[in-house]
Order: structure tokens, then C-alpha cells, then sequence
């Protein structure tokens, strides 16, 4: 059985993917396999984690997916150790779930708890012992301090610790060269950091030097798993165009892999290469990503654009998320305010211009069949952009709600095969 731990905060913000990356390739440099996993709907630092690991991150997700779906990803990915980050707070969920403190509590996997203490002394371990003593079924293991300041800050703080019993298992000095750059959506990827290495292995030096990995990997439990009835993601088709490449890199790994698993052969392709479809695939899906970074390249790869039109003429299914949703669509403005042309299988128009944060976990119906599935379906992702809809003239594709079960605008849309949505899509539920 996989043993493992979770790296939390107690926010956004407090380093948890510094420490996570630095212990993961620090333990890797020890000779350990260390399977990689990123709790919630994330799909930027699941790349690092596969940088820094050599094995793909995949999201567990409390909130979308059954305890059998966790169970069985975990199950299915042995490693001598996992180290699963966290999203947000500790406690932080949506509609009373999906907390890093969920997932902690279903597997049994004990907490390292992150810390940002600057500008704090005694008041980090208040804290911290509040997080230990908030729910009775997760477990701290112990604590790793970030951003100390000095010698003399860490003096301040460790005897506050050692009264408390509370164990620190390291810390890391506050070092503005430890951080990965970042872009509106969350870190630059990992494709496009061209030192990433570098960048990984100052991580473990910084991790490996200030902390205790022999006592960090210790910790780790062995998972509890509830495998009884694991759900698997049917794929569009049986051989799917896949939009591959840094304009369309979100793609949850677990969907791909349900695929491949259900018989599907994926065929990635590069939009930003002027690249088509392949012309026998059965199903074309564009996931999201940055394509108001790409807007002008994206406009002009006209072979692209030509084999969308051939593949909707075919009625074959095509289905775009986030930023595949508005490629689909007539027009996209980029932050300058400049219009660029797109496929126009949809009758989407959306705009930067204007930032609007849209974020949080849908829950929605099909009102068609879909590459989605059938009519009916319920469908639960997860949206995070800033783009506004300028208009839209297409049939509604879904009835949408929120984590807390309110009515929500996004009502993506469908147009013969092709649909899109603005939320990316995490798992399915019965018809």
C-alpha cells in the first residue's frame, strides 16, 4: 500500500509549492520514487511536479471525484513515497468540500504544514496549533517554517514549538531567488521555463540543507482506499485530436489516462504550428490554456482552422475548454484591445479587455448529446479565467451551478458537433 503525506498552508500564497517541489526532488535525489499528486482542480503545478519527480502529477479531487475515483488513482501509481500538495488553506473548501484537508482525512496521509511566518514570532505556532486541533481526523505531522528571516527570527519563534510539542521538520530562509515566476492564471508553465532544472535542484538544495528528510519521510502513513466502484471518464471518441501544445496545455492527466485506459488513441497536434486535426480522428478536443498570448499566431494558422471546419462539416465532435471554448468561437480581444479572428465553428466572442475573474467548481447537466456524453449527463469541472463574453448566439450546451448548487451563467454552447464550456471537466455522473 503507497505511503504518503500532504504539503499544506493555511493560504494561498504561503509557499506550499516551493517546499512540495523541493521535497519532492530532493527525495528523488535520495534514491526514493516519489509519486506526485496536487489536491483540487489545478493543472499548472501538476507540470512542475512531473518535472521535479519524472513521473506525472495527477489531481485528486474530493470534490468532483468519489472517494473509489481517489482510491483508485492513488492505487494505480505505486511509488516508494507520494507527496500530494494542497489547494488553498488547509480547511479551505467549497460547498462544505474539496479541502486539502478532505483528501488528508480520506487516505489517512499525514499534514507537513507550511508556514509563511514573516513578520511573525510566537503567533506561527498559535497557528499551527490550531491546525492541529481543528478536526480530530487529520493529522499534523509536523511543521516546515518559510521566509525565516535570520538566525535570530528562527530563535524567536522554535521555543514556542518545542512547548507546544509540535515538530519542525525545516525551514527555509526568505529568498526572493527560490521563486518561480508567475503569470494572472497562476505560475509560468513549467514547458515555458526554460531553467527549470536549475530552478528544481536550487529547490532541494534550499529543502535538503534546513530540513529533516529522513524524519519528513518517516512520517508518511500508508493510504486507506476505497476502490469499490471507481468511475472512469468515458472518451469522445476512439481516436482523439488532441491540441497540444503551450496554448493549450491544461488538460487534467487523469482524463487522458481514463481514455487511453477505455481503448482511445490520443494524437496531439500543435494549433501554434499551424498543425490540423489529423484527418481520421473521430473526436477533436482543444483544452484550455493562454490563447490570448498566442491570439495573433492562432489567427493566422489558417491550416488549422481549415481542419476544424473540415472535421464540424463531417459532424464529427469537437468540444473546446477555457481557452479551446473561445478559439472555437468568431472573435477573441486580446488586453491591448485588438480583435483577432478565430475558427467560428461558435458564435463566441470574448474579450480580455475587460478582466473579469470567473472561478469556482460547476455542476451542470447536458441539454444535448455532446463530446461531453449523452443528454442528460451530469457533469462536475471547475472554472478559473478572466475573459468576458462579449456575445454569443449559440444553443445553450448545460444548466450550470456552483459548489453551493446556485444558478450560474455559464451555459457554454453547442452548435451541430461542436460545443465548448468554460469549465474544464473533471469527472461525469450517471445519466
Amino acid at each position: 500500500m503507497i505511503r504518503g503525506l500532504v504539503v499544506a498552508g493555511v493560504r494561498s500564497g504561503s509557499g506550499k509549492t516551493t517546499v512540495a517541489l523541493g521535497l519532492m526532488r530532493a527525495l528523488v535525489r535520495r534514491g526514493l520514487s516519489v509519486q506526485p499528486f496536487k489536491c483540487g482542480p489545478d493543472y499548472i503545478d501538476p507540470a512542475f511536479h512531473a518535472v521535479a519527480t519524472g513521473r506525472p502529477s495527477f489531481n485528486l479531487d474530493t470534490w468532483a471525484m468519489t472517494p473509489a475515483l481517489v482510491g483508485d488513482l492513488v492505487a494505480r501509481h505505486p511509488a516508494d513515497i507520494a507527496i500530494a500538495e494542497g489547494v488553498m488553506g488547509l480547511f479551505d473548501g467549497a460547498g462544505g468540500r474539496g479541502a486539502t484537508a478532505d483528501l488528508a482525512a480520506l487516505l489517512r496521509w499525514p499534514v507537513v504544514l507550511v508556514l509563511d511566518v514573516k513578520g511573525q514570532t510566537e503567533t506561527a505556532a498559535a497557528v499551527a496549533a490550531g491546525c492541529a486541533a481543528y478536526r480530530d481526523d487529520v493529522s499534523i505531522a509536523g511543521v516546515i517554517l518559510n521566509r525565516i528571516a535570520s538566525p535570530r527570527h528562527l530563535a524567536l519563534i522554535k521555543p514556542a514549538f518545542e512547548r507546544l510539542g509540535l515538530k519542525l521538520f525545516g525551514t527555509l530562509n526568505d529568498e526572493p531567488r527560490l521563486a518561480l515566476p508567475g503569470r494572472h492564471l497562476g505560475l509560468v508553465q513549467a514547458s515555458e521555463t526554460a531553467d527549470i532544472e536549475r530552478r528544481l535542484d536550487e529547490l532541494a538544495d534550499a529543502v535538503g540543507t534546513s530540513t529533516d528528510l529522513a524524519a519528513v519521510e518517516r512520517c508518511a502513513r500508508a493510504a486507506r482506499l476505497a476502490m469499490t466502484g471507481a468511475m472512469r471518464v468515458a472518451p469522445p471518441g476512439q481516436r482523439v485530436a488532441l491540441a497540444s501544445d503551450r496554448a493549450f496545455a491544461f488538460m487534467y492527466p487523469h482524463l487522458l489516462e481514463h481514455w487511453r485506459s477505455a481503448g482511445a488513441e490520443i494524437l496531439p497536434f500543435s494549433p501554434l504550428a499551424d498543425k490540423p486535426p489529423a484527418a481520421d480522428a473521430d473526436a477533436v478536443w482543444l483544452p484550455g490554456g493562454y490563447p490570448e498570448l498566442y491570439a495573433g499566431t492562432l489567427a493566422a494558422a489558417q491550416q488549422f482552422k481549415r481542419g476544424l471546419r473540415d472535421a464540424a462539416a463531417r459532424a464529427v465532435p469537437i468540444h473546446g475548454e477555457c481557452g479551446g471554448y473561445m478559439v472555437l468561437g468568431r472573435g477573441l480581444i486580446d488586453a491591448a484591445g485588438e480583435r483577432h479572428a478565430m475558427a467560428g465553428l461558435l458564435g463566441l466572442e470574448t474579450s480580455f479587455a475587460r478582466r473579469l475573474l470567473h472561478l469556482g467548481y460547476r455542476r451542470a447537466d447536458l441539454r444535448s448529446d455532446c463530446a461531453l456524453g449523452r443528454r442528460g449527463t451530469e457533469v462536475l469541472g471547475h472554472e478559473f479565467h478572466y475573459a468576458s463574453v462579449v456575445a454569443t448566439d449559440d444553443e445553450p450546451l448545460v444548466d450550470c451551478r456552483d459548489a453551493n448548487g446556485a444558478a450560474v451563467t455559464e451555459a457554454g454552447a453547442r452548435r451541430g458537433s461542436v460545443s465548448g464550456t468554460f469549465f474544464h471537466l473533471l469527472s461525469t455522473g450517471p445519466a
